[in-house]
């Protein structure tokens, strides 16, 4: 059995969960790039763009909680570590049965901006839910992922699409 217990950054030579010490590390810019789905039927789709789900606006309410939630990542994810961030957006498309959401974050910091995107997406799409449920409960959360990030010692990186 290889030893990959080095590998893994959140745990310590004895496999213990640790949040990585970035101390030493320097300031860099870093953004991230997070972007997820939530299909659902025709319905909803439509009293979505058109404004017409009774609890009232649910992009603008997405759009909140996303960015509330990438400023709360630190206190969702145990071993995150709590960044002021620079900036975060949430942009919301409609696609084919479905309605997208793309978070960007961004900070100049030690550590990087990933978990912070990928959570206000999350959110977001999860109030989506939360707003319209009533027009259709089976509405599905999909796709959530890491689309791009820059910045940081390990570089820049971008999905393959």
């Amino acid at each position: 059995m290889t030893d990959n217990k080095n590998q893994l950054t959140h745990l310590d030579n004895q496999g213990n969960a640790r949040m990585v010490d970035v101390g030493g590390k320097a300031a860099t810019q870093r953004v991230a790039i997070a972007s997820g789905r939530i299909r659902m039927s025709p319905q909803a789709l439509a009293a979505i763009r058109d404004g017409e789900v009774p609890k009232g606006d649910v992009l603008a309410a997405a759009r909140i909680a996303g960015i509330m939630a990438a400023k709360k990542t630190g206190e969702l994810i145990p071993l995150c570590h709590p960044l002021a961030l620079d900036a975060v957006t949430v942009d919301f498309a409609f696609e084919e049965g479905a309605v997208r959401a793309t978070a960007t974050t961004s900070l100049t910091a030690k550590t990087g901006v990933e978990m912070e995107a990928m959570t206000a997406t999350s959110i977001a799409l999860l109030t989506i839910y939360d707003m319209a449920k009533a027009v259709d409960k089976g509405m599905v959360i999909e796709d959530v992922r890491l689309i791009e990030k820059r910045g940081g010692k390990s570089g820049d990186w971008k999905a393959e699409l």
